[in-house]
């Protein structure tokens, strides 16, 4: 009998139960997965409290992992027992051990890539992914503003806007974090707790304001990122960690010099076609990716430095850890999973402390908040 942590109502942390769970063999078009590691997003906390409504209840959680195909179900090719494989964007029932998941929306892990570095880089990779290159296709020479800069997309955007010649200027919670930042490359980072960021913004682009912003804080800093953004610039509201924003009369962006707004999501870049080219966005997206989290892109870092993650290790795959995450410093049995940790800006992990200092050879650690 396989373990999945899941949850019979909406609520806090106090709502997911570590239960046993019957994995079927997997379906037609499916694959089944013996995970070896789970990324944690901040998306997992919506579906928990009831913002992001689950089709059903009892329902699992989370939407990124990776693992070792363990079944194939009729009718899938492309895959074999024993691949390496990666996914996000769910279905719902990441958090367990061993699942069945639709085959289109896996792929294979390139063999410098870990579990733990494929189960990190997909989801907020893939945001990345389509917000610097599809979203809007960021230019060498730009001035690109990314709220959250610490965060775990926005510590990607950071490092892959530098690789693409932009000029970043990120904001930041506290003085620590700005450190973190500026250690990404970052040009120009703003503590917004005690700065005023649209003076700061307008004081570093001399006036003119940036190209794109990348907006994943929502209410309490959206209005003013529209007088943060350059005449015919564009705004990405991509998340809303501090709440939604409110309706608002769409003249108030002609009067901010014209902008444009939109409001992606990752569903919407990944979708698969139904015909013989289903699965173009998706690769698409994990191709551009893959590309820059593995040798030789080292100085970009991406999927190297990830933050706002942490891990879940089945006990079968990593026995070691005996089933646990990691909180820091501190394993915890996997029944505790997700419990106190609604400040999801206190946490920044990425695989381990020494897998971490071997690939960006720094001597201090980066590990823990």
């Amino acid at each position: 009998m396989s373990h999945a942590i899941r949850f019979h109502q909406t609520g806090g942390p106090e709502v997911l139960r570590w239960e046993e769970v019957e994995v079927p063999p997997p379906a037609a078009g499916e694959l089944r997965l013996r995970q070896h590691a789970v990324g944690l997003n901040y998306i997992d906390t919506y579906h928990r409290g009831g913002l992001y409504p689950v089709p059903s209840l009892p329902s699992g959680i989370g939407l990124e992992g990776a693992g070792e195909v363990e079944a194939i179900g009729e009718g899938v090719t492309g895959f074999s027992v024993g691949d390496r494989v990666a996914y996000a964007h769910g279905p719902l029932g990441a958090y367990a051990e061993v699942r069945n998941l639709p085959a289109d929306r896996a792929v294979k892990l390139p063999d410098a890539l870990s579990f733990e570095q494929g189960a990190a880089m997909m989801l907020q990779g893939l945001t990345a992914q389509y917000l610097l290159r599809r979203t809007h296709r960021v230019q060498a020479g730009e001035t690109i503003l990314v709220h959250a800069a610490a965060g775990g997309v926005g510590s990607i955007l950071v490092q892959w806007g530098k690789a693409l010649g932009a000029t970043v200027i990120g904001t930041v919670g506290s003085d620590e974090k700005a450190e973190r930042v500026k250690s990404l490359g970052c040009d120009h980072v703003i503590v917004y707790s005690r700065e005023d960021f649209v003076a700061r913004v307008k004081e570093i682009t001399d006036g003119r304001g940036v190209r794109v912003a990348y907006d994943s804080v929502g209410k309490d800093t959206f209005l003013r990122t529209l007088d943060c953004v350059q005449r015919l610039g564009l705004v990405a509201l991509f998340g809303n960690a501090s709440g939604a924003v409110a309706p608002f009369d769409p003249l108030l962006l002609a009067q901010k010099g014209g902008l444009f707004l939109t409001r992606p999501i990752l569903a919407q870049y990944i979708a698969c076609n139904q015909d013989e080219h289903k699965l173009d966005d998706l690769i698409s997206g994990y191709t551009w990716l893959f590309n820059m989290g593995t040798p030789p892109h080292s100085h970009s870092e991406i999927g190297f430095y990830v933050n706002g993650k942490v891990w879940f290790f089945s006990s079968t795959s990593r026995p070691e850890l005996g089933g646990k995450a990691k909180f820091g410093t501190r394993w915890v049995d996997g029944k505790e999973l997700l419990r106190n940790t609604e400040r999801w800006d206190l946490y920044t992990y990425c695989v381990t402390e020494e897998e971490i200092k071997k690939m960006l050879g720094r001597a201090n650690s980066v590990v823990g908040a």
